[in-house]
């Protein structure tokens, strides 16, 4: 229905991806930005300028953004952004204050979690764990139907899970960190290192970005492992092994019912989730005397995000709108004079 839409806004170092979602999680119009500046003003003005730009066509009624960044319990505030200027930016009331809308902000890990649970791949599963699988890794949770946020609102931020002692050094600081072995960024680094020694595969990663070392990236090698080149198919099998047994040691603290597997890597599909989940069978403990839980692509693909952020935000707005304002008006006027609202006939 027309006033049951709301904006999801889903921001990315480079870009802004948004739309207008239904609350069947249909997106009904779509407009992307680049993120212009790291510089919190300007992200506001861009995410007022797209707002303004939807409800000429469509009665809005909230917003949601997600954020790549530790996002504070209330869903209010950035503490905490890698790739934007961000450093404890009250995003919400500033996005309210410009666009006169409700406003609720949240990981972008959490809303495509919700999303996923809600319209995708995890419905009707009480207990699920999203992993999305990018440059880095980041994550969601979702217990009995509610997300999980942890007391501070930073939980799921699974990639910093510390898997081999004293491994490759991680962008956090820390060494041997879960995404240094099952991400993007691996892929990566091992197709980046091929064109570097001259080997086959990597003549052909080198032509493809132009002659350029820094321009490949890891979306090559699962390109070539789909053609069926087999030293990428076997790279891709390792990030698979690598991811799943993370996930056992997931299953170990959560017990979930179902592990959704998102973000640009899985678009390698059955070639990483076949090696995940034989790694996750191999390492789980009590394997053969426990349930396992299911382990599948996610289904929303990149608009994950956005399509969490706004459903999360629709709801939201309702559960604070009065079912009859008017009503409410009475019942206040009424405690004021000291008496008991009349019922309206």
């Amino acid at each position: 229905m027309a006033d049951k839409l709301a904006v999801g806004i889903d921001i990315g170092g480079t870009k802004i991806a948004a739309g207008v979602v239904d609350e069947d999680g249909h997106v009904l119009a779509r407009l992307k930005r680049e993120t212009p500046t790291t510089e919190p003003l300007e992200v506001i003005d861009a995410i007022a300028e797209i707002t303004q730009e939807f409800r000429r066509e469509h009665h809005i009624r909230a917003i949601g953004v997600g954020a790549a960044g530790f996002v504070d319990a209330t869903q209010s505030t950035v503490l905490f952004a890698p790739h934007l200027a961000w450093r404890h930016e009250p995003l919400r009331d500033s996005v309210a204050r410009r666009t006169g809308l409700p406003v609720l902000v949240d990981n972008d890990a959490n809303a495509a979690g919700w999303a996923e649970w809600r319209f995708g791949a995890a419905q009707n599963e009480a207990d699920l764990v999203l992993i999305t699988l990018g440059t880095g890794i980041g994550g969601a949770i979702v217990i009995d139907g509610q997300p999980y946020r942890g007391q501070f609102g930073i939980a799921g931020e699974f990639g910093h899970m510390q898997v081999v002692p004293n491994g490759n050094q991680c962008e956090c600081g820390n060494q041997g960190c879960w995404e240094q072995y099952a991400s993007g960024r691996v892929l990566t680094r091992r197709a980046r290192a091929a064109a570097t020694d001259g080997t086959e595969i990597g003549k052909l990663f080198l032509s493809e970005a132009g002659g350029s070392v820094q321009r490949i990236e890891g979306h090559l090698v699962t390109k070539h492992a789909k053609a069926g080149n087999e030293e990428a198919i076997q790279w891709i099998a390792d990030v698979g092994d690598w991811l799943g047994v993370g996930i056992a040691n997931l299953a170990a603290a959560l017990d979930p019912g179902m592990f959704v597997i998102g973000g640009g890597v899985s678009d390698a599909d059955q070639l990483l989730i076949g090696p995940a989940r034989a790694g996750f069978a191999r390492t789980l403990t009590g394997r053969g005397y426990r349930a396992e839980a299911r382990i599948v692509r996610a289904h929303l693909g990149p608009e994950a995000g956005l399509i969490g952020a706004a459903d999360m935000a629709r709801l939201t707005a309702r559960r604070r709108r009065p079912a009859n304002p008017s009503a409410k008006a009475r019942v206040r006027a009424a405690a004021r004079k000291g008496m008991s609202p009349k019922p309206r006939r």
